[in-house]
């Protein structure tokens, strides 16, 4: 496998998780910024490894071999990012992209070791499920805090927006894994919010809120 291969195959992963049946070749450009003709080529080649199958007007699906590639380039990626935020000191705005290079390490042994050293951990430093080596995800009850009403209150776990800019407003805000957030009001005109974190007060914007995930 390439590293491109990878890239693709994890692409792929990323996007079925957002959508029903084939995915597109349009979508899959887009996912990973580049042209159509270039995804066609590389679908052609992930099929005939038995990775992808492709159905003309029907998109492109992973196998099951091509799935769980996915799934353990992703493990890698998400145990990596916890053992550079837990003990190399880096914030969680900082490990994707270094992430995105120590993810493509090949050494099962090192993986299963790292994992064991740090405790068999369930979720990233962003609170995304980390995928045991055989695939498997855990499922999971959390909630957008946009979907909360006045007076509801949970525990937030995960943030959908990993992005440099959107970690670092919320460490502006305080806002953080495993706070308690009780939603103070809400306006119905445009779903933005006023939110409580400990004594703290203060409003977000429905986009902040579509992007933050709570366990009730």
């Amino acid at each position: 496998m390439t590293l491109s291969e990878e890239n693709y195959l994890k692409a792929i992963y990323h996007i079925s998780d957002t959508c029903e049946g084939g995915i597109s070749t349009n979508a899959i450009a887009e996912k990973m910024n580049t042209k159509a003709s270039s995804v066609t080529d590389m679908i052609k080649k992930l099929s005939e490894k038995g990775l992808v199958n492709y159905k003309r007007y029907k998109g492109s699906e992973l196998t099951a071999e091509g799935k769980l590639i996915a799934t353990n380039i992703i493990r890698k990626h998400r145990l990596w990012e916890v053992f550079l935020v837990e003990k190399l000191n880096f914030t969680w705005d900082e490990v994707h992209d270094v992430a995105e290079q120590l993810e493509h390490i090949k050494s099962e042994k090192l993986i299963d070791q790292l994992d064991e050293f740090l405790g068999f951990p369930k979720r990233d430093p962003h609170g995304d499920p980390i995928p045991d080596k055989d695939g498997n995800v855990s499922d999971n009850a959390d909630v957008l805090l946009v979907t909360l009403d006045k007076n509801e209150k949970g525990i937030i776990v995960g943030v959908k927006d990993s992005s440099s800019s959107f970690l670092k407003y919320l460490d502006k805000q305080g806002i953080a894994l495993g706070k308690k957030i009780k939603v103070i009001d809400k306006e119905p005109f445009d779903n933005s919010m006023k939110i409580r974190i400990k004594k703290e007060e203060f409003m977000i914007s429905q986009q902040i809120a579509n992007n933050i995930c709570i366990k009730k």
